[in-house]
């Protein structure tokens, strides 16, 4: 029966015309090398290869069986290499940066699809810097890039919502914006307990601004709680409301246990991309994330 270790180490042999370069192309000895090719020859009956002063001669035989198994051998390397690179993909430790405040939404839905992967928390601008320098292999993030050595594609939109925890009678609320009645919503906006990520309140002064054309809400937040996901939880189990993105809120209010008080058609939605560096070996698990982002963003 034909070892196919034979052909591989025959074409190699047939390419630099050299065991010794064969050898090394194989990372084999040389005395394997020819070994390989007395039992390959023995197998077809013909010398294949006339030893000369400097490396090898090849035969008539061998360009006639080059010619014959060349495209088979190449073909069947590429479904060796791309499996080996599938396999590889699927288990080495990656490197995602994501922003703390989507991590539970975004991040934890990675988790199930990779067997090892290092997360790290910073803002748009050090994720990309760190991708930019390999210091990441993968990045989420809500702003656009566009250099030469990073590839960065669309993998959705979120928007950012007020929701209440559920003890908030929403009813005079949802009536004033049916009328649109943006003086008397935000009237009933700042009688509420405010809960914010951050103390210079980002999420709402962007709310405010697109919204109600104002650039300084006039509302103070009761609470600072540095998470996105942890502060709805901790809503949930509480009273007040927030300004998060709706992609955060969306399991909590799926299991009723926060409400949707607004999702105003003057916000607009924001996009999230993945970026990476430009990587062949990772390119398979770039489309694998691409698509579990899609997913949940979806």
């Amino acid at each position: 029966m034909v070892n196919l270790e034979w052909y591989r180490t025959f074409k190699s042999v047939y390419k630099n015309g050299n065991f010794s370069l064969a050898a090394k192309e194989l990372f084999i000895s040389q005395p394997a090398v020819s070994q390989q090719i007395s039992m390959l020859e023995a197998h077809v009956g013909y010398k294949l290869f006339n030893r000369k002063s400097k490396g090898v001669e090849s035969t008539e035989y061998a360009k006639l069986l080059n010619n014959l198994i060349i495209e088979a051998l190449d073909r069947l390397e590429n479904v060796e290499n791309g499996f080996r690179a599938k396999a590889f993909n699927a288990n080495r430790l990656i490197s995602i940066g994501i922003s703390k405040h989507l991590m539970s939404s975004l991040g934890s839905a990675l988790v199930s699809k990779f067997e090892f992967i290092d997360f790290s928390f910073h803002h748009d601008d050090a994720l990309f810097e760190l991708v930019d320098s390999k210091k990441l292999d993968f990045a989420v993030v809500t702003k656009k890039y566009d250099t030469f050595d990073t590839i960065q594609k669309k993998v959705g939109e979120i928007k950012q919502v007020i929701v209440g925890s559920n003890t908030i009678d929403a009813s005079e609320l949802k009536s004033n914006i049916k009328i649109k009645d943006f003086s008397a919503i935000e009237h009933w906006l700042n009688d509420q307990k405010w809960y914010s990520h951050n103390a210079q309140i980002p999420h709402i002064k962007l709310f405010w601004l697109h919204v109600f054309n104002k650039k300084r809400p006039s509302m103070i937040p009761n609470y600072i709680i540095p998470s996105e996901y942890e502060m709805l939880e901790i809503i949930s189990k509480n009273t007040g409301i927030a300004v998060v993105w709706d992609c955060n809120a969306k399991s909590l209010m799926q299991e009723k246990k926060i409400q949707l008080l607004w999702n105003s058609t003057q916000m607009p939605s924001t996009d999230v991309f993945l970026l990476s560096g430009k990587n062949e070996n990772l390119s398979t698990v770039f489309e694998n994330i691409e698509v579990e982002l899609k997913r949940v963003i979806g």
